[in-house]
C-alpha cells in the first residue's frame, strides 16, 4: 500500500476539509460578534491618520481595521505553512 492510502477507502483526509471543527465554529462566532459591535457603533468619530483629521462613522474605521488584521493574519498563516 502507498502512504497516500489508508485501509478506509483508499483516500486520506485533505488539508482543510469541509468538517465543521470546534476552532471553525469559535471563529466563525467571533467574526459574527465583531460584525454585530462594527455595526452596533454607527455614529461619526474623528479619527487622525497620522497627520490628517478625518470624520467618518466608527464602523467603517472599525471594518477597516478589522479587514486589515484579517489580511494581515492570513498573510503570516500562508508564510507559515
Amino acid at each position: 500500500m502507498s502512504p497516500k492510502t489508508s485501509e478506509s477507502g483508499g483516500t486520506t483526509r485533505g488539508k482543510g476539509g469541509g468538517a465543521v471543527t470546534p476552532a471553525r465554529v469559535i471563529v466563525l462566532l467571533l467574526a459574527v460578534l465583531a460584525l454585530i459591535f462594527i455595526f452596533e457603533n454607527t455614529r461619526a468619530t474623528k479619527i487622525r491618520l497620522l497627520i490628517p483629521e478625518v470624520t467618518m462613522p466608527l464602523w467603517t474605521a472599525l471594518l477597516a481595521t478589522a479587514v486589515i488584521g484579517a489580511l494581515c493574519g492570513a498573510y503570516f498563516m500562508k508564510r507559515r505553512s
